[in-house]
């Protein structure tokens, strides 16, 4: 196959994936009002709730950082990986019909719902943020190439859970129904509300072997600088996500013969 010709295929794709994101935002948001700036609006109203329901009810700082910088970082990347969660259970079966096209894959359906709630969460995590600025609650970062790193990180992290989520939960209906649990259940381990250098040190590892929790630290390393203390293993990271990818890419292009078309 020549350089041209595979070209060609990630154009293709490409353009399937565009088309199945249009697809997706029709179908739940519809044309009218508001429309395809709801896919941003929703997280977005979440987290500002979120912040100033704990800046109204805890003290203005913790561990010497400001609480509404502090939910802001930790609850935009949360709310990615939880609402990739939520869009990639069964999420073959609701577009198995989908597959008889041709160019139409798994690995594209499922791609396209991760994309769009992954620069949903993205673009209204950066409207609250400068809300929040505009306010004075929360200062301009100490390195925002340390923020995009750690948001790229749990992007990964969110879309290697939804490829798992997606394929699995087709091969047997308990993952479908005790998937929400579990990521209540997880809430600790994604270092949303706590910091690794808040916990003692014995019990830190637990921590810092959630790549949700590694992607965080980078965020608020990046938010505050040296004041954060954070800790973070680049690296392990990024064999965590290659190694999740991996068994979701395997797990999503083998579950075909498990969807039920509706």
């Amino acid at each position: 196959m020549s350089l041209k010709e595979v070209i060609g295929l990630f154009k293709l794709q490409y353009n399937v994936i565009v088309a199945l994101i249009y697809r997706e935002l029709n179908t739940r948001f519809g044309r009218e009002n508001i429309g395809f700036l709801w896919f941003a609006g929703e997280p977005a109203l979440f987290c500002a709730g979120v912040a100033i329901v704990w800046t109204a009810i805890r003290s203005p700082f913790e561990h010497g950082l400001p609480m509404t910088a502090i939910v802001i970082t930790g609850y935009v990347p949360l709310t990615m990986w939880r609402h990739c969660i939520g869009r990639s259970t069964k999420a073959f079966e609701a577009n198995g019909s989908l597959l008889f096209h041709r160019q139409v894959t798994p690995v594209d359906i499922i791609s396209a719902r991760m994309y769009l709630e992954i620069i949903g969460t993205i673009a209204g995590g950066i409207v609250v943020y400068l809300a929040a600025f505009v306010m004075g609650s929360i200062k301009l970062p100490s390195s925002i190439g340390l923020i995009v790193l750690g948001l790229f990180f749990q992007a990964w992290f969110s879309y290697n859970t939804g490829l798992l989520v997606a394929s699995l939960s087709e091969r047997t209906e308990l993952l479908e129904k005790v998937v929400g649990m579990a990521s209540y259940l997880a809430l600790p381990l994604t270092g949303a509300f706590v910091m690794v250098d808040w916990i003692p040190q014995k019990y830190r590892w637990i921590l810092m072997s959630s790549p949700s929790s590694e992607a965080i630290e980078m965020v608020r390393a990046g938010q505050f600088g040296f004041a954060a203390h954070a800790h973070y293993d680049i690296t392990y990271t990024i064999c965590v996500n290659f190694i999740l990818t991996i068994i979701g890419l395997h797990l999503t292009m083998t579950v075909k013969r498990y969807i039920i078309i509706q």
